[in-house]
């Protein structure tokens, strides 16, 4: 059935209203960073101003961004692959033997808030002598990340015909070789789907980082707070941070959204 003109129109305009309502936020942060703060109070020169690299000058130069994104892309990777490691098996073992309960136990960790285990997790870990440091980073961001690959990758197992593996089987490889040898490189789209998922979540956590980390062991999203003062706001030096934290993710994102949508859809459908 061929769509009429009136609704063909309707279309357009309102997927141009939902699109400009999500970028018009992002496209302001990052003409703000070019801005000198007395540009971005002008509401005159919103469309028209004279460009300026001085605030990432700041913030990559006098700033140390430089160790700060390198602090996010170490607390974000050792989490997503530790969190791999454990949570692959586990999905497994989960999906298989149906192990209907400790599949709602990793549900609950995934809608408990963060917020409610800070100041347990703060106490015991500065008993240890650990705040400040990157293995409570790390562990910290693995609870956001281990029950999303293993919620991710039991769905996908589920999907995976266990025929497969049955014949592997018969053909004398045990549990642990049929997983190894047939269902684990099945699996590689899932497991990209959330190795990825998990990296972006570390990348972007905010809250664990802010209570946890110290003064060498900032990540981006906390260190973005360096140019909120007291008495004022570096506003083009934020935007100019936030630009920093953002790009990043949004090339990833750009970059592999055809696995991550190809990677759920798999897990999806069973059979």
């Amino acid at each position: 059935m061929k769509a009429s003109p009136a609704y063909r129109l309707f279309r357009v305009v309102a997927l141009t209203v939902v699109v400009l309502s999500l970028i018009a936020p992002l496209l302001w942060m990052i003409a703000a960073s070019f801005k000198t703060n007395v540009d971005i109070y002008d509401t005159g020169k919103a469309l028209v101003f004279s460009p300026t690299l001085d605030n990432y000058a700041n913030v990559l130069k006098q700033s140390h961004y430089a160790q700060f994104i390198g602090n996010s892309l170490w607390v974000a990777f050792a989490a997503t692959v530790l969190s791999l490691i454990l949570g692959v098996p586990a999905a497994y073992s989960m999906s298989r033997f149906s192990m209907k309960k400790s599949a709602l136990v990793v549900l609950m960790a995934r809608v408990i808030p963060g917020v409610s285990l800070l100041v347990p997790w703060y106490y015991v870990f500065s008993n240890l002598q650990m705040v400040g440091g990157f293995t409570v980073l790390i562990l910290s961001h693995m609870f956001v990340s281990l029950p999303l690959i293993v919620y991710i990758m039991m769905g996908f197992f589920d999907g995976l015909p266990e025929e497969l593996e049955e014949a592997a089987l018969v053909d004398g490889l045990t549990h642990i070789g049929a997983f190894r040898r047939i269902t684990l490189p099945l699996s590689v789209p899932g497991i990209a789907t959330a190795g990825i998922l998990s990296f972006i979540f570390s990348w972007n956590n905010f809250m664990f980082a802010l209570v946890l980390s110290g003064a060498n062991t900032k990540t981006l999203p906390v260190a973005i707070f360096d140019f909120v003062g007291y008495a004022s706001i570096d506003w083009g030096g934020l935007m100019a941070a936030a630009t920093v934290v953002t790009l990043p993710i949004m090339v990833i994102a750009l970059f592999v959204q055809k696995y991550v949508v190809s990677g759920l859809t798999a897990g999806a459908t069973k059979g």
